[in-house]
């Protein structure tokens, strides 16, 4: 058995402005770098060791993983391109209040987004799904045992966790926020329920106590 955590990449320009990014590259700000730096700080302080470090191809996710892997003194990052952020299409680039004028009704609400489900140029989440269930399976083909640390994104990281329980990803959506930097583990051992090992929310880590 092994176990899988995931890292939402730190705070970045676009998010800074309310910009929908996907797969625009921009770079880390200063926040995210704290953000980042704190987060690897926590894993240490957990003692959570990891034997390899995995990186969407965007900037901001990796140099997050660079900052977390340099804070525990872990491995390099690999890149694996089916981490990268969902398609956003048309509504890349676009900001977050532009998604219900240029969405609706193909909208679901939660409580601290507004998802945007199918505009034009988009990947679906259904989509991102599938894209999550190959991610668990290369991930699967080349690590037997040990710690893995995924470094991506919220909406694919969200359907990563989705695929890996089996569960719906509407559900999902509505289910927990990702934030900036947070982490989540998934696990046989673990439960969906107890996936957030912490959250890091305005400056602020709120640690959650785990098992195993």
């Amino acid at each position: 058995m092994f176990n899988i955590y995931i890292a939402r990449h730190g705070q970045d320009e676009d998010n800074i402005k309310g910009i929908l990014n996907g797969r625009r590259d921009k770079p880390l700000t200063k926040e995210g770098i704290n953000q980042a730096k704190s987060a690897g700080q926590r894993i240490a302080k957990a003692k959570i060791k990891f034997d390899k470090i995995y990186s969407s191809p965007l900037k901001r996710a990796f140099k997050t993983a660079q900052i977390i892997s340099t804070a525990i003194n872990g491995p390099e990052p690999f890149i694996m391109e089916n981490l990268i952020e969902r398609e956003f299409g048309i509504m890349s680039g676009k900001h977050h209040k532009d998604i219900i004028s240029m969405c609706s009704p193909n909208i679901l609400q939660s409580d601290n987004i507004t998802y945007f489900l199918k505009p034009n140029g988009a990947e679906t989440f259904p989509q991102l799904v599938q894209r999550g269930y190959k991610v668990i399976k290369k991930l699967q083909e080349e690590n037997d045992t040990g710690n893995i640390l995924i470094v991506t994104h919220g909406d694919i990281g969200k359907m990563i966790y989705a695929a890996f329980y089996n569960l719906d990803w509407k559900d999902i959506l509505k289910k927990f926020y990702f934030g900036n930097a947070d982490l989540l583990l998934l696990s046989e051992g673990s439960s969906a329920e107890n996936s957030h090992v912490f959250k890091i929310t305005n400056n602020q880590t709120k640690e959650q106590l785990k098992k195993g």
